[in-house]
């Protein structure tokens, strides 16, 4: 069993939450190699009423990001779960940031393209500052929650998680 088939290990795009190390270490106990990386003719919009980001395509705009490399299939559904049934995982090229390597990523894109919630742009920097902990709180919940047998989904996990926090700014 020493071999392990490369087809099954995967690249994930990410240009979101999980761009911060500590809430991929809460979902998948490690910090995977990542490089930054930018996903061309795509769009990351902010989406009202969410602290999480969502990428929809868009001609001549690109996001940037970075990949997740060397992610296994239990890894993938994890993640898989997390980002639950608001987006799908669509096979994209990314392009490494010093621009000379195309490689080939997972990366979760919002389901609907023409949702009216979405708007703007998104800033990781400022979602560090002001979101950054609580969301944290909530993945360490989700990702307990999701050993056990009756798991709740992602959004079910976000929903009671924020209703437990006030909305002041």
């Amino acid at each position: 069993m020493g071999t392990t088939n490369p087809a099954t290990i995967s690249n994930v795009f990410v240009y979101g939450s999980l761009l911060s190390d500590d809430v991929v270490c809460a979902l998948l106990s490690r910090v995977p190699p990542s490089s930054p990386a930018t996903l061309p003719h795509h769009h990351r919009f902010s989406i009202k009423g969410r602290v999480y980001p969502a990428i929809i395509p868009v001609e001549n705009k690109k996001v940037t990001g970075k990949v997740l490399i060397g992610i296994t299939p239990p890894e993938l559904y994890i993640l898989d779960t997390f980002e639950d049934v608001e987006y799908e995982r669509k096979t994209v090229d990314v392009f490494l940031n010093d621009g000379s390597e195309k490689l080939q990523a997972d990366t979760y894109v919002w389901q609907n393209k023409t949702d009216p919630n979405l708007y703007g742009e998104w800033d990781f920097e400022e979602w560090k500052q002001l979101h950054s902990k609580d969301f944290l709180k909530m993945t360490t919940e989700f990702k307990e929650e999701l050993e056990l047998p009756d798991s709740k989904t992602r959004v079910a996990t976000y929903e009671s998680f924020y209703q437990g926090i006030s909305n002041d700014p």
